[in-house]
């Protein structure tokens, strides 16, 4: 899980004031103070959790509808003002406001997952006769805790939030520290469009909390997108209580040139989905493998399209890479690739003249690079790529599985079945050709081994956030 927390005077007190824990986001603009919250105490939240559980029969019982048009609502009350989401975005985790937000994704996540609900939630009707109705229905859980995460605050936190309040949950939001106004926005936005407060709220909740809220069976359902160690956190509190918890914990994904590759394509792509937000994607390239034939053109290529960003300030429209979101992420960046040049690998782009050693960070590209280095294993979370040659699939294939992530990987050829032939034989989520980076909301977002086990978006991601009830009901003739 992903926070930070520390002890604080409650304002209005005077001598003997009540600590209270606050949390604070720290901009990485500027490393001021750029929100700071009371931390919620157990019983409030346990309090919140019991008004979810108590409103979710009414909220579920309405027609799904009416919920989806909640949702729509909601979902274009939070783009009333993208520009604002763009400013804040960049003050809270660094992304240059060029971009323009998140609302783009946010809606078309949204609003796939509204048009498919009644396809998805249909009941599954084996007979119906004059003697029997047998039929397996989807029932909400009850109340579904969302923990998001700081990377892409609006895209990640709808995955869940949108089809979990159409299938009839209720949720409670609670959104990592460095995206604190994130959760906010997303509550007025609902409330506003007419959700009530009890049906969907956004809490500011500690580790210790959050966890208690798990363990004492106060919510259903836990989504979890973070760190590995965060996601192992979720999964020992809900030992033994049986609530499903759905885990998305990054990756090291991989890219691979054949030597049919569009190059050019290959080059602009994937060094984007390296780079973009600086590099701080949970499905970001992290490792590419090229054929030999091609290696040589692909670096050259790729380090002048880096060396032309633009790094500095993210309010400034001109910034094409920003600062990490934390001087912590930046360190782990920059460790991996001191590592890397220590053990004989070669780091192809000098420093910018923007990088303070600190949070502006020069983006990285390395060869000569070998998996017993770190930058090639540990998810670095940076605008850091490492490239290797290859002789063949069957090289290219052994390297992108040496991982012990799996969430997506990206091919790079002109042969859809050359791809879907090797995609078979990979230990990853989604499986991408000729692009990578992209979540599309028809498809299951998923992942395997150390990424963690869930389902997101698609039909699969309302059957997660519903379980199956079955009917078998013998009519009396």
């Amino acid at each position: 899980m992903k926070g930070a927390a520390r002890a604080g005077r409650q304002p209005g007190f005077g001598d003997g004031d009540i600590m209270v824990k606050t949390v604070k986001c720290i901009s990485p603009i500027d490393g001021s103070v750029y929100l700071e919250r009371p931390v919620m105490e157990l019983a409030a939240a346990e309090a919140a959790a019991a008004r979810a559980r108590a409103a979710q029969a009414e909220w579920a019982a309405r027609p799904m509808e009416e919920r989806i048009a909640l949702v729509r609502a909601g979902v274009a009350e939070v783009g009333r003002d993208t520009g604002r989401m763009a400013e804040e975005l960049a003050w809270q985790m660094g992304r240059p406001v060029r971009y323009g937000g998140e609302f783009k994704g946010f809606e078309e996540r949204a609003l796939y997952m509204a048009d498919i609900a009644h396809e998805a939630l249909t009941p599954i009707v084996i007979e119906d006769s004059p003697a029997f109705l047998r039929k397996i229905e989807r029932e909400p859980h009850g109340v579904v805790l969302v923990v998001a995460p700081w990377n892409y605050p609006y895209m990640t936190a709808i995955n869940t939030i949108a089809p979990a309040l159409i299938a009839g949950n209720t949720v409670l939001l609670k959104h990592a520290a460095q995206t604190l106004k994130v959760g906010e926005r997303l509550a007025e936005a609902f409330h506003a469009a007419g959700i009530p407060e009890d049906v969907f709220r956004n809490l500011v909740l500690d580790h210790a909390t959050t966890e208690a809220l798990i363990a004492g069976r106060h919510v259903d359902f836990v989504n979890f997108t973070g760190s590995v160690a965060g996601g192992q956190a979720m999964e020992r509190a809900a030992a033994g209580t049986f609530i499903p918890v759905s885990t998305e914990l990054g990756g090291k994904d991989p890219g691979y040139v054949r030597a049919d590759a569009d190059l050019d394509a290959a080059v602009e792509v994937l060094m984007d989905g390296a780079m973009f937000n600086s590099g701080q994607c949970c499905c970001g390239i992290e490792r590419i493998y090229v054929q030999e034939s091609l290696f040589d053109a692909f670096v050259e290529k790729s380090v002048a399209l880096v060396k032309g960003y633009r790094l500095g300030n993210p309010l400034d429209p001109e910034t094409t890479i920003g600062p990490m979101a934390s001087i912590r992420f930046a360190e782990t960046a920059r460790r991996h690739v001191a590592d890397a040049v220590a053990q004989g690998a070669k780091a192809l782009i000098d420093p910018f003249p923007e990088d303070d050693g600190g949070v502006y960070l020069t983006p990285q590209i390395l060869v000569d690079v070998t998996h017993e280095m770190e930058v090639m294993r540990e998810e670095t979370f940076g605008p850091v790529v490492g490239i290797m040659a290859v002789r063949d699939d069957e090289e290219a294939i052994r390297l992108m599985n040496d991982s012990r992530f799996g969430l997506t990987c990206s091919l790079w050829t002109r042969d859809a079945a050359k791809a879907e032939e090797i995609g078979r034989r990979l230990q990853t989520g989604t499986v991408y050709m000729n692009r990578c980076d992209y979540l599309d909301p028809g498809l299951c977002w998923t992942g395997c081994k150390d990424t963690g086990r869930g389902a997101g978006l698609s039909v699969l991601g309302f059957h997660a956030l519903t379980r199956p009830k079955s009917y078998h009901l013998k009519k009396m003739v």
